[in-house]
């Protein structure tokens, strides 16, 4: 039998054309659980109980705020879109492949499970410890694809402060769950219907 050594393990860089769609919802659903499964066990090392954070809110004020910056979040980026360079905004072709042939049913469902498992971890737990400012650079940096351009990784920290802004406002995990939602499955499909030029 063949020793296992771990010195014979070897990284590589993989580009996005080299993953299949298969590996490429693998992986995506398999960090999306692994995030959302951190934020629950760093919410119960706060002393806290992760699923009061999910009862959901009484008075309905959380819908406007989490709209209201849904909206002004997409505005904002189809305005950014209109004006500046597509290589500007380039993630490396990543949402042009999650979202380009996904039928909308599945759009939909990626963004609500995205949503939630993102804003448990950033708003629920590490906003809790270090704030809205700190988070959302971690929120940032975590969206390496966004990285190598300014634009785009300005744009992701602003809305993260945002999110964790109206987080603070309502109190509720709902409104940065259902702003973050909706923002992930208009831009979504967006790019599931746009028109090749």
């Amino acid at each position: 039998m063949k020793k296992f050594d771990i010195r014979n393990i070897r990284f590589r860089k993989v580009t996005i054309d080299e993953i299949d769609d298969r590996m490429l919802l693998v992986n995506l659903y398999a960090t999306q659980a692994v995030t959302f499964i951190i934020g629950l066990i760093w919410i119960f090392f706060q002393h806290r109980n992760p699923f009061f954070m999910y009862l959901f809110p009484v008075n309905s004020i959380f819908l406007l705020w989490g709209l209201g910056l849904a909206l002004l979040v997409i505005a904002v980026d189809l305005l950014v879109s209109r004006f500046v360079p597509e290589e500007a905004g380039d993630d490396g072709g990543v949402n042009e492949r999650i979202f380009k042939s996904r039928p909308v049913w599945h759009i939909v469902l990626l963004s609500f499970i995205v949503a939630v498992c993102e804003e448990t971890l950033f708003r629920g737990a590490i906003q809790h410890n270090i704030g809205p400012y700190w988070t959302s650079i971690v929120f940032a940096a975590i969206h390496v694809r966004y990285l190598r351009h300014w634009i785009p990784t300005g744009l992701v920290f602003s809305i993260s402060y945002a999110l964790g802004w109206i987080y603070i406002q309502t109190g509720t995990l709902w409104a940065p769950i259902l702003a973050h939602f909706v923002i992930d499955m208009v831009m979504g499909l967006v790019i599931r219907f746009r028109r090749e030029e």
